[in-house]
């Protein structure tokens, strides 16, 4: 399989394989698609160890590095999924929250592994790409939750 010309590279401490299934299982279009594995010692790990796990989440392609404690994620970097209604939102959101990760706001969250995500309803978007009145609503409630709530979207643009 040749090597992507572009690919997102997440520094993790130890977790990248956990990860990258986590992440196969919770977003279509995303897989796991090889392991590699040391071939010495380096130093935060040993021969064998898994070092690096290529994968790729909503059609994306990422590598995992396994590089040890030194790093830690921010929001500097964060996965935007776009979602189309309450369900699937909910169903994002729950899976990272529900599973060691921690609500943020407006719409942000971070995995258990502290990757931010931005569970975004293509609605938000759509309400704030329009503009005027409605775009100012629409962002003056999302700017009270954590994860979005649709229906209060679509009645804050409606006015």
């Amino acid at each position: 399989m040749p090597i992507a010309k572009n690919t997102i590279c997440i520094w993790y401490d130890k977790d990248a394989e956990a990860a990258a299934h986590f992440y196969a299982e919770i977003f279509p279009d995303s897989s796991v698609t090889a392991i590699h594995h040391a071939p010495g010692d380096f130093p935060s790990g040993e021969k064998g160890d898994v070092l690096t796990v290529e994968f790729t989440v909503a059609g994306i392609p990422c590598l995992g590095l396994n590089g040890g404690p030194a790093f830690k994620h921010n929001e500097a970097f964060s996965f935007q999924i776009a979602t189309d209604d309450q369900e699937e939102t909910d169903r994002y959101w729950n899976a990272i929250v529900g599973n060691g990760g921690q609500e943020s706001a407006c719409g942000w969250c971070k995995d258990k592994w502290g990757v931010s995500w931005q569970i975004t309803p293509r609605v938000l978007t759509e309400a704030l790409f329009a503009g005027g009145d409605g775009a100012k609503r629409a962002f003056a409630v999302m700017m009270d939750m954590k994860k979005i709530d649709v229906a209060a979207i679509e009645a804050a643009r409606r006015g």
